[in-house]
């Protein structure tokens, strides 16, 4: 190597790069390391800039700065190759050997040629309005030294005297035009450029349309391994302009969700394995990553080796000095490309993580989709979204992970095979016999683990069916009930945390504790096999067992990790396996025989399970002309809404055969819940169909909707809110049925879309609709409103699952009317049973949210997202969740531990010392009276350990010499097994606390959100999609019991190992702090532009989860819906968009962890570099200590790598308290339902207060927002004790409203409301809606027994559930299901719709309240039940306040008095026969008007 080099700067092989030659610095010196260093620095940042993405538009026009650039570039890149010309005269005319200038020359030509065409490049990007890259000019100006000493270098050897030759003198004036030329390169960038280019402009951002640029792909390899296209994307965070999902970059084509879906799907078919699936899709890239591991793995030991190696030569100083260049070069490169390789190995396991992600994510959605009718519940799939799919993606990591350190355990073992023999074998099976008991605590984390995410589960469940019913809840005052039933799924959850969070613990201090327990076991054998203990002994086998701990450390975790996607995989694996929904195997293959039928079903028996455990369902024959009007009726729970599920494939076909003419082109079906999306009313009309404005007024006059567009605020750009909850019950099911007209379909399937409108609103639907726009299609009618039946061609009786009759309306009707002919007599309608109903009278449920929209119509508002730094205030939180005692005992255990770990440290040190001290004048140490070669040894043999070694102290010797005796090793053996002891003890205190700490705050984070939520008022939920409240109790609060407290356990351990670091440094080697400034400053800064994208980044991630939870809630809710309309394809290509936005996040998150991870990686490297390249010039002037150099060295290993672990940790846990920040706001800032002051005499009034009944309304004023109409204007009116008041109002009177006020789930803007002359505004919330009662229009169930859901809050016995039940036509039921420990299913599905409401019923018939609020609750029932169903409620509540909202006339005309409101004013209250009396009266207007509609309907038989 000195030849080499001595032959290409013609020098003298002792001093092959002398460093000054006379007054100047070595020409070879200042060409090799001054010139062409610096150029191909250059040359390699200007070919990262390469690929730099082109702007869409034109190219912009060159501003001079830039021109000047270009030029100086080019003719730097010319005169290199010019000033070689002169090299082929004699060789007096050049300053240098001939070979070193050709080199000098040539890679100074390749630099500014390849900064050329960077420059070009930046001016056709965003970069060509402003300098662009600072580090790039930067770089342009390093080799400038180069040419002043070089010029200087003429002028010392008289070029410009006389005799002028002009071989020099032509290279001294390309010289001083190359320093010309790169002073016009400064005066080009000095030159002001305009402002950067918007990056709205950008193809990385914004409209599709301008997207054309995707992130990485079309790249250089150097731009890929420096992440040098990430930068548009983190000025951007800087910038503050990563607002949104599309502010990301685009995902390259290989992470692109619809690339990925079709790869996967190749490989993937019904019925697979996933793993399979996933292998054959992804596999062979991912093993080849292998590869990339080992090769890191094994570079990972080079440096230490090199370190070793290199202390050596400076020690020995025999070696020739080539061999130190090449362990300087060896350390640095092999430095470097270790951590090329090993962030790239970290970026491509990401990469197949997010596809393999996408194609799990995909194939649920697209399971779901496909669903039988055994579906899980909602909440279970949410979280196998949410949850497992993040869970068995984790195997990625750690799959490599579980071979890679075992290798590194055997290379470990064979090194300390080296220093102390067979006696590490004892070490060795220390670790082995602590395998089984790992094993035993991993089996336990494994089962503990599913038991959690059963409990998970069944809290998602129940908050699903907790949100979707929280109106009911707070009318019945049960928030206290069924959020005790969350907070025991969730201490029943926590339970098995607590277990899981113990195990770690203990397996985490097992493994900790294990190194120093090794460490003596080998020292004890290697005595007793009879050799003698000496320092290199020691200390070399102390190094290599701190090697062990990261692998032995990690090795738990990893093997978890894998458990734990074990679990996932299975649970994943049984949703997939789950009866799919297909329509070729359930439908016969052929068309009815006879081309004039349009449905045939022949002995046909159908079920909801597979196995028909469940009612049946049974057609022994049935066949549907084309063109039909077929009706269904029959009681309730009698089969007819299973008749339209096993005709559109809902149900499992257990025999027989079912053919559908046309089946490809589906059904138009409107069910019996209305099923509504968060979107507009024209987007739920249109169902992703064409726009036909013809089509749309005819639909819209069809369905009676045209009266409520122009009431509601933005007409039909209003958005409904999550499942139309902005609409009425009666619009609701007329945009459902709107939605089905507009498809066009020849079979429409109607599920009782009559029974939530008033009689005039189901005659329009009747005679416009259904015997109207439909008249040419074939339609088969669920209702219990017979009279609507009798223009009907068929009509089918079904009972007990049966279809028993089949005949025209004349002969069946009269079997399930509870009068028949009830419209035959007019002035019979006060007392028949016929239920006539008032014009256009149908309830708004939520009419102060219509009244609350914009006039833009938008009512659900986008999902805030804080910004910048996390707030101070969410750690405070987080301190105070986990409790502040609990978390000082922590910190303070925590600095224990690293004191303890300190004091080991320093016992070695002083041991060495007091060692050296004794063999004074030994071979090994000839100076030990020197105090900087005091811990010589120490530095050679400590340099084994890579990172969080903490080399022993520089500690003078004490005065007193210690010999080698083995008495003295075995002193001080026991000395240091016991500050180990104490050290372990410190740690197993700090394992503990931690956990418990971590689970104190998970318990109370989660409790003050629920807490929160539950108080919230409905407008809140109104206007939020339940997909983020579920989103933060799903993934939000798996993340704070899990993924945070993991990562702030590894940061607080880096922060204390920090400080014990330092403290050494500082006592150690005082100077060396000098370089800590600087180094902070450049950690700081790079972190600090990090941390600007990566926070942004995280909470875009956490943002773009909730549409997707919202979306597969959605679809699965409106799942028969979907498939019937064959609309399955447009939901998966809206998932795929949303899952695109987040895979956008998810991917630019993980590109920016990585270019974090390079940078610290590199500047750790350069670090350690630099000081071995000055060890060694120092070492060739005489200057090199070689234990300083030692300890320089083994400290900046330790240091760059404590500095990397921290800023790394503190941003994932910066990442991580996003989670907290979400929970925190809501648990801080949703609003708050009122809390009003005691009355002055608590114990007498609250037990008395309401003993009558009386309700009065005094001037009450309701206003939803200032500036709109009041909903409720002025209104007065009272109701005496045991009244019965009916209330009837067009649609946005403020009916509902009445409600709303009276149980303060709306407060007044004015008036008051008396019961029995107390003001309600005086009464705490639970004491006055405890004296209330309401039956709902809507029933709602939770998943339970019927027990639960008949009374939640358990104040009833047995008897009086029963005599409930009995009341309500139950009682057969409730036996056939089990009793009252019967189970319901998920929202009640075990019953029909008309069983749920009559359920709803029987709740109220339990209730003690004074005043009993009815919302017509009996719609869906049929007329004989409703009849006897109306005695029962007038028997029960004789002497009870009834107020009730009139849909059907007999409910109104036997009230003692009726109230009628018309745009929130009182405009009649009178009893019903004073006001029919009343020529004018609005009462006797709506009341002819409903007579009408009930004479229409049989007008034409």
């Amino acid at each position: 190597m000195e030849g080499l080099l001595a032959q290409l700067c013609g020098t003298d092989a002792a001093r092959p790069l002398p460093l000054w030659e006379g007054d100047t610095t070595g020409h070879c010196f200042t060409q090799l390391v001054l010139s062409a260093l610096p150029h191909a620095l250059l040359a390699v940042l200007s070919a990262c800039h390469l690929g730099t993405p082109r702007t869409t538009n034109h190219s912009p026009a060159l501003n001079p700065g830039w021109r000047l650039r270009l030029a100086a570039s080019f003719l730097l890149s010319i005169f290199p190759l010019l000033d070689l010309l002169p090299v082929v005269l004699p060789p007096g005319s050049r300053p240098g050997p001939l070979w070193l200038e050709v080199l000098a020359g040539c890679v100074t030509a390749v630099a500014w040629f390849t900064h050329s065409l960077a420059l070009w490049a930046l001016v056709h990007s965003p970069h060509g309005r402003s300098r662009g890259p600072l580090a790039l000019a930067l770089a342009a100006f390093l080799p400038t030294p180069a040419l002043v000493l070089t010029l200087l270098w003429h002028c010392q050897r008289g070029t410009f005297l006389p005799p002028l030759l002009p071989g020099p003198l032509g290279r001294v004036c390309l010289l001083i035009l190359q320093l010309a030329a790169v002073l016009a390169y400064g005066l080009g960038w000095a030159a002001p450029g305009g402002p950067q280019e918007p990056w709205t402009h950008d193809p990385f951002l914004s409209s599709e349309s301008q997207e054309t640029e995707v992130a990485e792909d079309g790249e250089s390899w150097l731009s890929r391994f420096s992440y040098a296209w990430l930068a548009p994307l983190l000025a951007r965070g800087v910038r503050g302009e990563l607002q949104q999902p599309r502010d990301t970059c685009r995902l390259p084509r290989r992470l692109h969700p619809a690339f990925l879906a079709r790869v996967f799907q190749a490989h993937w078919k019904e019925g697979a394995q996933l793993w399979r699936a996933l292998y054959r899709a992804f596999g062979c890239c991912y093993l080849a990553l292998g590869l990339l591991k080992m090769v890191g793995t094994m570079l990972g030991f080079s440096g230490p080796l090199l370190l070793s190696l290199l202390v050596g030569f400076l020690e020995e100083g025999q070696e020739p000095l080539s061999h130190g260049l090449l362990y300087v070069l060896g350390l640095a490169g092999g430095t470097v490309i270790s951590a090329v390789l090993q962030n790239q190995y970290g970026y491509e396991v990401r990469k197949v993580t997010l596809q393999a992600r996408v194609a799990v994510l995909s194939t649920l959605y697209r399971k779901a989709l496909k669903l039988g009718p055994s579906r899980p519940p909602t909440g279970e799939v949410l979280n196998l979204l949410g949850t497992d799919s993040e869970r068995l993606l984790n195997f990625a990591g750690s799959f490599h992970e579980a071979w890679g350190l075992p290798l590194q355990l055997a290379i470990t073992l064979y090194l300390l095979y080296q220093q102390v023999g067979m006696a590490f074998l004892a070490g060795l099976v220390l670790a082995l016999l602590l395998v089984p008991v790992n094993k035993v605590i991993a089996t336990r984390i494994m089962a503990s683990n599913q038991e959690m995410l059963r409990h998970k589960d069944a809290r998602v469940k129940l908050m699903t069916e907790l949100l979707s019913g929280i109106r009911v809840i707070k009318f019945f005052r049960w928030e206290q009930a069924l959020g005790d039933r969350v907070k025991a799924c969730r201490t029943k959850e926590l339970g098995r945390l607590r277990v899981i969070k113990y195990l770690d613990a203990a397996c985490v201090y097992l493994w900790a504790a294990l190194p120093v327990v090794i460490c003596i076991t080998i020292f004890i054998t290697y005595v007793l096999m009879g050799h003698q203990l000496t320092a290199t002994k020691v200390f070399t086998a102390l190094a290599l067992v701190r090697m062990l701990i990261l692998p032995l450390n990690n090795f738990p975790w990893v093997i978890n990790g894998l458990l734990e996607s074990k679990v996932s995989l299975d649970r994943i694996q049984r949703f997939l396996d789950l009866p799919s929904y297909s329509p070729e195997a359930y439908y016969s293959p052929d068309p009815p025989a006879e081309p004039s039928t349009a449905l045939e079903l022949h002995e046909a028996l159908f079920s909801w399970d597979p196995i028909g455990a469940s009612q049946k369902t049974f057609i022994s024959h049935l066949q549907v002309k084309k063109g039909m009007l077929v009706g269904i009726v029959g009681k309730v729970g009698c089969g007819k809404s299973s008749l339209l599920a096993a005709i559109t494939g809902e149900l499992h076909r257990l025999c027989g055969w079912v053919a559908v003419s046309e089946l490809s082109k589906g059904f138009g079906l409107a069910t019996q819940e209305p099923w509504i999306q968060c979107a507009t009313i024209r987007d739920n009309i249109l169902f992703g169909k064409t726009f036909d404005a013809q089509l749309y007024r005819e639909v819209l006059e069809a369905c009676a909707l045209n009266d409520d567009l122009s009431i509601l605020p933005a007409g039909d750009q209003t958005e409904v809110g999550e499942k139309g909850v902005t609409l009425s019950g009666g619009q609701r099911a007329r945009i459902a049925l709107a939605r089905a007209v507009y498809q066009e379909k020849a079979l429409y399937l109607l599920d009782d879309p009559l029974a939530a409108v008033d009689a005039d609103v189901a005659n329009h639907l009747l005679h416009r609709c259904i015997l109207g726009v439909l008249s040419h299609t074939t339609r088969l009618l669920c209702t219990h409103r017979t009279e609507y039946l009798e223009r009907a061609d068929v009509v089918l009786l079904m009972e007990a699952g049966q279809l028993v009759r089949t005949g025209p309306p004349s002969e069946i009707l009269p079997l399930v009317q509870a009068v028949p002919t009830a419209w035959a007599e007019k002035e019979q309608v006060a007392t028949s049973g016929q239920s006539p109903s008032v014009c256009d009278l149908e309830r708004t449920t939520e009419e102060e949210l219509e009244v609350e929209q914009s006039t833009c119509g938008c009512l659900v508002q986008e999902e805030s997202k804080s910004e910048g730094a996390v707030a101070l205030h969410v750690y405070r939180a987080y301190w105070r969740a986990m409790g502040s005692g609990l978390a000082a005992a922590i910190l303070v255990s925590l600095l224990l531990m690293q004191a303890t770990r300190n004091g080991a440290d320093w016992w070695l040190a002083h041991w060495l010392s007091q060692l050296k001290a004794g063999r004074n004048g030994s071979r090994e140490d000839p100076a030990s009276c020197s105090p900087g070669s005091t811990a010589l040894f120490s530095p050679r043999l400590l340099l084994f350990s890579p990172g969080n070694l903490y080399t022993p102290l520089l500690s003078t010797p004490l005065h007193k010499a210690a010999s080698n005796g083995t008495a003295d090793v075995h002193f001080y053996l026991i000395v240091y097994a016991t500050i180990a002891g104490v050290n372990s003890l410190c740690t197993l205190l700090r394992a503990v606390l931690f956990a418990a700490g971590a689970l104190q705050a998970a318990a109370s984070l989660h409790h003050r959100l629920l807490h929160r939520l539950l108080m919230a008022p409905v407008t809140f939920y109104d206007s939020t999609p339940s997909g983020r409240v579920l989103n933060r109790f799903s993934s939000d609060v798996a993340c704070v019991d899990d993924s945070l407290p993991f990562l702030l356990n590894i940061l607080l351990a880096n922060s204390v190992g920090l400080l014990g670091l330092l403290a050494v440094l500082g006592s150690g080697l005082p100077w060396l702090l000098l370089l800590l400034p600087p180094l902070s400053f450049v950690y700081y800064s790079v972190q600090g532009y990090y941390r600007a994208s990566f926070r942004e980044l995280r909470r875009l991630g956490s943002l773009t989860w909730s549409p997707l939870y919202s979306h597969l809630a959605d679809t699965l809710a409106g799942l028969p819906v979907l498939r019937a309309a064959g609309a399955t394809y447009r939901f998966e290509e809206e998932n795929q968009r949303l899952l695109e936005l987040n895979q956008r996040c998810q991917f630019a998150s993980y590109a920016t962890m990585q270019w974090l991870d390079i940078r610290l990686q590199l500047m750790g490297a350069a670090v350690v570099s630099a000081i071995a390249g000055i060890a060694l010039v120092q070492h060739q002037q005489g200057l090199a200590n070689p234990g300083l150099v030692g300890l320089v060295l083994s400290y900046a290993l330790s240091l760059t790598g404590l500095l990397s672990g921290l800023v790394s940790s503190f941003t994932q846990t910066e990442a991580m308290m996003v989670s907290v920040e979400r929970l925190e706001e809501y648990s801080c800032d949703v609003p708050q339902e009122p809390h009003s002051q005691p009355l002055q005499s608590p114990h007498q009034q609250r037990i008395s207060w309401l003993t009558q009944g009386s309700v009065e309304f005094q001037d009450v004023v309701l206003v939803y927002r200032p500036g709109l109409p009041n909903a409720l204007d002025g209104v007065t009116f009272r109701v005496e004790p045991g009244e019965k008041l009916g209330i009837v109002g067009r649609t946005g009177s403020g009916k509902s409203s009445l409600f709303l006020v009276l149980f303060r789930l709306l407060e007044p803007n004015a008036g008051r409301v008396l019961l029995d002359n107390v003001d309600t505004s005086q009464l705490e919330l639970a004491e006055l809606r405890s004296q209330l009662a309401v039956i709902p229009q809507e029933p709602f169930l939770f998943s339970g027994t019927i027990r639960e859901n008949l009374d939640p809050q358990g104040l009833h016995e047995d008897r009086a559930l029963w005599q409930a039940l009995e009341q309500c036509h139950l009682s057969e039921v409730a036996v056939a299901m089990g009793g009252l420990d019967g189970e319901l299913g998920e929202r009640g599905q075990n019953l029909s719709l008309g069983q749920r409401q009559l359920l709803c019923l029987a709740r109220a018939l339990l209730t003690d309240a004074k005043i009993l609020c009815i919302d017509e609750a009996t719609a869906s029932v049929d007329q004989k039940t409703d009849q006897l169903l109306q005695q029962t409620i007038c028997k029960r509540f004789a002497n009870k306040t009834v107020l009730t909202i009139a849909h059907r006339l007999n409910t109104i005309l036997n009230s003692d008095r009726v109230l009628v409101l018309q745009a929130g004013r009182v405009v009649e209250l009178d009893s019903p026969s004073a006001l029919r009396n009343q020529p004018h009266s609005l009462f006797q207007q709506l009341l002819q008007s409903s007579q009408q509609g009930a004479h229409s309907g049989p007008s034409g038989c």
